[in-house]
């Protein structure tokens, strides 16, 4: 359909050009002024269309999304729900309608969600930071069990952890699990990040992010006071004297 409408514009155009000879008046002065006049306006005036059709058209022939796509473009992530020779239209998780020109599209950089998705599965992924005194395989299982916990996250292939920088307080775990359902990103983040949490506060692990300082002694812990025993006191603040021989 696109070369289809090309090919129709242009021999409109080319039709066009053969007639305009044998328009009534088309010799005469005040016809041909009329004629360069507009011609100029149009081209003043139309110059960011023709820019905006010429990138629609390499878009269209790029094929770098399709209706319905999960796309990001520029700080714009939605869904695609138009596509014109002119602009690109995306509706985001707010029910915002945002209409691009296709030159910001071509001239940009988009990111497809919804490519391999229903094949390979996409890849979606989080950062937890947590303090060195947590063994990292322990860590490993519970973020993993946070992911398959998780709806719309795949079991197989399995999620995988990656162990990102070695920061002066923490250490930053990256969780990466695929699922098809690109259009739920946003849900799924937000099931994953409340997983990590109750999973985390079953198994006794403390998020301190990104600094956390506390003296220990006299300190509750941080896990909520659901998660822990019914018996549990803050420790107390202790003071040990030590006194040497002769003083």
């Amino acid at each position: 359909m696109p070369t289809f409408g090309i090919v129709r514009f242009l021999l409109y155009a080319f039709m066009f050009v053969l007639i305009f000879p044998y328009l009534p008046g088309s010799d005469s002065n005040v016809f041909k002024g009329v004629s360069v006049f507009l011609g100029v306006l149009f081209s003043l005036g139309s110059s960011s269309a023709i820019g905006n059709m010429v990138a629609g058209l390499v878009i269209t022939y790029m094929r770098p999304f399709k209706i319905g796509d999960r796309i990001k473009i520029g700080d714009i992530t939605g869904d695609v729900i138009e596509k014109t020779m002119l602009v690109t239209r995306i509706r985001t998780i707010k029910n915002e309608e945002i209409t691009i020109p296709n030159s910001s599209v071509l001239s940009g950089n988009t990111t497809n969600y919804s490519t391999n998705a229903n094949t390979q599965g996409l890849i979606v992924h989080t950062t937890v930071t947590i303090g060195y005194d947590v063994p990292w395989k322990d860590m490993h299982q519970a973020l993993i069990d946070a992911a398959l916990k998780t709806e719309f996250i795949m079991p197989d292939p399995k999620p995988f952890v990656l162990q990102t920088s070695l920061d002066d307080f923490y250490v930053s775990y990256q969780i990466n699990a695929y699922t098809r359902e690109a259009s739920k990103q946003a849900v799924i983040y937000s099931n994953l990040h409340q997983n990590i949490q109750d999973i985390c506060n079953e198994r006794g692990i403390e998020i301190l992010s990104p600094h956390y300082r506390a003296a220990r002694d006299g300190n509750n812990i941080t896990i909520p006071a659901g998660y822990l025993p019914k018996d549990y006191k803050a420790p107390t603040f202790g003071i040990t004297i030590s006194k040497d021989e002769g003083k």
